[in-house]
């Protein structure tokens, strides 16, 4: 498939991982890039303390354009004790921040142990609570604790979005009756591994329903000239929407409208 990198309505990335090195040499140009290719606004991801620290300066530097979350990923959950949860609480505060997370399970890497990760979850699930502020929520492998652990909490939470949805039927019906909003990356870009969501696409809602590069993972597969390198960028978002829309059986300009509408819906993000 090929991509002029450009889109004829306005669209937001909900998740990109701006604070990662590999943009250390041209950030500004990666976020001018996406701006160009009209992605009007991104959310950069915090996913341990250090890193939502950084995520908060970049939408400082660049307010009105970034935001930012701020949580800890289930990989790092093992560093969430009660000193770095005070310091997570202070940063989530931030205006900046339009979300707490990453945070949920990972059964996949295991990086943390699962009785540690299902802790630091409901204690990220506890202070999103305390502040009003959505969550931004990871599930890989995990799906039933994952679950049962939100909706214990879901009566006290501002809404949330499944982050970076690659499951099942049962899990997409699972969260939408959580009344959550799902989060579709490049992933169905992917003939290997995205082709069943193509057909979910259709069963997400409208205003329901998010796009986001999680960059730089998950660059498309389909992208026609392939990059240079395996970084993917903000700037690709416009392809996955052709893709989504396309799945869908709508319009270009509609998915954008009602994506982008849906996002700034849930984290407060100015028009």
């Amino acid at each position: 498939m090929r991509d002029d990198n450009t889109a004829t309505s306005p669209l937001i990335d909900i998740g990109a991982n701006l604070t990662h090195d590999s943009f250390d040499i041209d950030r500004d140009a990666v976020i001018a890039r996406a701006r160009a290719a009209g992605v009007v606004q991104m959310i950069v991801t915090g996913a341990s303390v250090a890193g939502s620290a950084q995520a908060i300066g970049l939408a400082r530097a660049q307010g009105g354009v970034l935001f930012a979350t701020a949580g800890v990923h289930p990989h790092h959950a093992h560093e969430l004790d009660d000193a770095a949860l005070g310091a997570l609480a202070t940063l989530a505060a931030s205006p900046e921040v339009v979300a707490v997370g990453e945070c949920g399970l990972d059964y996949f890497r295991d990086f943390s142990p699962r009785d540690a990760q299902r802790r630091a979850f409901a204690r990220q699930l506890e202070l999103a609570a305390r502040l009003g502020k959505p969550v931004f929520l990871h599930q890989r492998d995990a799906h039933d604790d994952f679950a049962a652990i939100l909706r214990e909490h879901r009566g006290a939470l501002a809404g949330g979005v499944a982050h970076c949805f690659t499951a099942d039927r049962v899990a997409l019906e699972c969260y939408l009756g959580l009344d959550l909003a799902i989060g579709i990356t490049g992933w169905v870009c992917d003939e290997r591994r995205g082709r069943h969501l193509l057909p979910l696409l259709k069963d997400i809602p409208r205003g329901r329903l998010m796009l986001e590069t999680d960059a730089p993972y998950l660059l498309p597969r389909d992208l026609v000239p392939k990059p240079a390198t395996r970084r993917n960028e903000p700037v690709h978002l416009p392809h996955i929407a052709r893709v989504v829309a396309a799945a869908r059986g709508e319009p270009l300009a509609a998915l954008a409208a009602h994506t982008t509408q849906a996002a700034r819906g849930l984290f407060g993000l100015p028009g």
